[in-house]
């Protein structure tokens, strides 16, 4: 794959009104696990390696099976438009954009799509607040 032609959009306007954001089904947390835990990669949807340990973000009912502790359970959102690691600005506009609604988020970008993590009782209010930028 040429990727010099996947690098994604830039332009905030266009970023805004062509988010698509979806709700993808299912609950996730975040979890903190010791540096020499054993998790299998394909229950993990995303891993970051800190300092302090390794987080995890996982199905509830896998962490719950597993017993892992975490403090929250999260909807997560995807935006369908491909936006570039470069662009300026975007999480700025739709996390601002949620914290007037009084919505947290945690954001994830990965090469393709941003990903929100919102609180589970806020998703369908998060979902509202993302798509009002296309209308």
């Amino acid at each position: 794959m040429d990727m010099a032609k996947n690098t994604g959009e830039t332009d905030i306007p266009l970023l805004l009104k062509g988010m698509n954001p979806i709700l993808n089904s299912g609950e996730y947390v975040f979890c903190t696990l010791e540096k020499d835990a054993q998790i299998h990669v394909d229950d993990v949807l995303f891993f970051f390696r800190e300092a302090e340990g390794n987080t995890v973000v996982i199905r509830r009912d896998q962490a719950d099976a597993a017993e892992y502790a975490y403090m929250t359970t999260f909807a997560w959102i995807s935006l369908t438009i491909h936006s570039s690691l470069e662009a300026t600005g975007l999480t700025a506009a739709f996390s601002s954009a949620l914290a007037q609604h009084r919505i947290s988020c945690n954001v994830v970008a990965a090469y393709y799509h941003d990903h929100i993590f919102v609180p589970v009782k806020d998703a369908e209010k998060a979902m509202g607040v993302l798509k009002a930028f296309s209308e």
